[in-house]
């Protein structure tokens, strides 16, 4: 029975490595681009650089303070479960920016601004998309975000853009600058656009075809391990002439690596085909169009 569960734990320990490679990205794109360039974009990460140009005082210790204040209010009203998914995000972000900062005393690209932002979206963009890809979460607005949608009907997207658009403009009252509200528009609309191409491949659908002897074991371990359905049809092989067992499976392609391994533990024999679908509607996917 050990053996059956040592490909959720490489998958777990991938998720962790895709949400620190995603952090590194985001930490590289606040204090190498656009701290040094002092444009505030959304987030906590805006708060943060107003923070710092105001009063001088590091990212990570405005970031580390503020958050622990909002997890401490996000304990009683979301749940422990996401506070504590959190925290991990949030202390190795908190170590990222300190070293960023002390490392990084200067914008890396000189000559233009606007390009510095942009490239600082990237990155910043990118590297949420691959903490979100994994049910990753780097704390502040997503904690408000969580709290506000908890008690009204609004959605997590629409109440995150609007703080983040409060946070950009804000930085008028410190700046005296439209240009950089401007240029911290443009950068928060790059950032999103980043995070959709990071996790838009991630949300594929898939279809599997398993065909296996040990059929009812490995859709057992689909259902209780992978949390998804499977249907089971009869057929044949026309080669052998022989009766087989087909498992079809639908999932997301996120989880396509985990049932790679959950079949190879049980049947290295197993023959799978795996197939992008166009769309895939219902419980436990997208909402019936």
């Amino acid at each position: 029975m050990e053996k059956k569960h040592d490909y959720l734990k490489s998958f777990y320990w991938k998720d962790y490595v895709m949400i620190f490679i995603g952090l590194i990205c985001y930490a590289l794109g606040l204090t190498g681009f656009l701290l040094p360039n002092k444009i505030v974009t959304g987030g906590l990460a805006g708060i943060t650089v107003l923070i710092k140009s105001a009063t001088d005082i590091p990212l990570w210790v405005s970031y580390i303070t503020i958050n622990a204040i909002l997890l401490i209010i996000a304990w009683r009203i979301v749940g422990k479960n996401f506070v504590v998914k959190t925290v991990l995000s949030v202390a190795a972000l908190t170590i990222l920016l300190r070293y960023g900062e002390t490392y990084i005393t200067e914008p890396i690209i000189h000559a233009d601004p606007l390009l510095s932002s942009i490239i600082g979206a990237i990155f910043c963009g990118a590297g949420l998309g691959l903490v979100y890809s994994v049910n990753g979460s780097t704390g502040g607005t997503d904690i408000i975000g969580a709290v506000v949608t908890k008690y009204r009907h609004v959605s997590m997207g629409r109440v995150l853009l609007l703080v983040d658009i409060l946070i950009v403009s804000s930085s008028f009252f410190l700046f005296q600058s439209m240009e950089k509200i401007a240029i911290g528009l443009i950068v928060m609309a790059v950032m999103y656009y980043a995070v959709d191409v990071a996790i838009s491949g991630m949300r594929q659908s898939v279809q599997f075809f398993i065909f296996t002897n040990k059929y009812e074991e490995v859709a057992n371990h689909i259902n209780s391990e992978i949390k998804r359905g499977c249907t089971i049809i009869e057929g044949m092989g026309w080669f052998s002439k022989k009766p087989q067992k087909i498992i079809i499976v639908m999932a997301r392609k996120t989880e396509s690596t985990s049932i790679f391994r959950l079949v190879k533990s049980i049947d290295q024999n197993a023959f799978v085909t795996q197939a992008n679908v166009v769309g895939v509607y219902g419980k436990g996917f997208d909402v019936l169009k």
